[in-house]
């Protein structure tokens, strides 16, 4: 079997896990992510304005702008345009749970994986928020409440890379004096005209044979009417296919690194819960028998 057997002072992460110390940091009782959530604000943000004098209630932040959420500031950052340079993707779906009684609303999540053509875990003990993996031959066939749960049920197509604000704004309407670049996000595509549109630049360069992380997408967004004269609206997104790609240094490798560790960790956290889920729905019987099989083959994890 190979082994690491050299000594990289320069990637103190991947050493202190092959010499066994990473298992000793002091656990935490709330997980949080350490990564900043893109999103789009669909509404406008009103705000007070004075203009000669007189105080006026105007857009201090228009709809359709991107917002930054960072999670150690607690601040959130707006604008109009950035640019995006993605390391890479992964699926997942997603269900939005509203609360009745004592129960908060919640969000059912499954795994992140490379596709949604397998069945993934979610965190209620089942798999794929409550329908089956794969494309759905005839949708009409079948029970109605089987459709009205997969109405719900939403393909997400998340996105993990470094982004730039382009003249970035505070809640406030207020211009930042600093730039906002080069910031580590995860981003979930939920939308299904947004999860075409952002997937766009994948396929070409799949096509291309050109890794994403050597190349940037330019994002604005455009405006969709609702019939009842709402607005929503969906990312633009324009791949950037310079032929001077951008270069793999040690820190695009760490930012890499840190990605992959992100989804596992999450990943494993939904795992646990299906895992307690799962066995409590299971009867009596059924527990036992799990409990037995698990006993009995201690070898299956060699």
């Amino acid at each position: 079997m190979n082994q690491v057997a050299t000594i990289d002072t320069a990637n103190y992460d991947a050493m202190a896990k092959v010499m066994g110390i990473s298992g000793e940091q002091p656990s935490s009782d709330k997980a949080r992510s350490t990564l900043a959530r893109l999103r789009i604000n669909h509404t406008p943000i009103m705000g007070n304005v004075e203009i000669k004098g007189k105080h006026m209630n105007l857009e201090v932040v228009k709809g359709g702008a991107y917002k930054l959420e960072m999670p150690d500031t607690d601040e959130t950052y707006y604008a109009s345009n950035i640019i995006i340079r993605p390391y890479m993707q992964r699926f997942m779906h997603k269900r939005f749970v509203k609360g009745t009684g004592n129960s908060k609303n919640m969000f059912v999540k499954t795994v992140m994986a490379d596709s949604l053509n397998i069945d993934l875990k979610d965190n209620t003990g089942g798999f794929n928020c409550g329908k089956s993996a794969g494309y759905i031959q005839d949708f009409k066939a079948l029970p109605e409440d089987m459709q009205n749960l997969i109405r719900q049920i939403k393909r997400v197509r998340v996105i993990f890379g470094t982004v730039d604000l382009l003249f970035p704004t505070k809640e406030d309407g207020e211009a930042l004096d600093y730039e906002l670049n080069g910031i580590p996000f995860i981003w979930e595509v939920d939308q299904r005209e947004a999860f075409k549109h952002v997937g766009e630049p994948f396929q070409t360069l799949l096509k291309q044979k050109r890794l994403p992380v050597q190349h940037t997408f330019d994002c604005d967004t455009e405006a969709r009417e609702l019939p009842n004269g709402n607005k929503y609206y969906v990312p633009s997104v324009r791949l950037d296919m310079n032929p001077e790609a951008f270069t793999i240094d040690d820190d695009v490798q760490q930012i890499f690194g840190n990605f992959i560790e992100w989804v596992s960790n999450y990943n494993d956290y939904i795992s646990s819960e299906w895992e307690d889920k799962h066995i409590n729905n299971l009867s009596t019987d059924d527990a036992a028998l799990v409990d037995e099989f698990i006993t009995i083959n201690p070898a299956a994890e060699d």
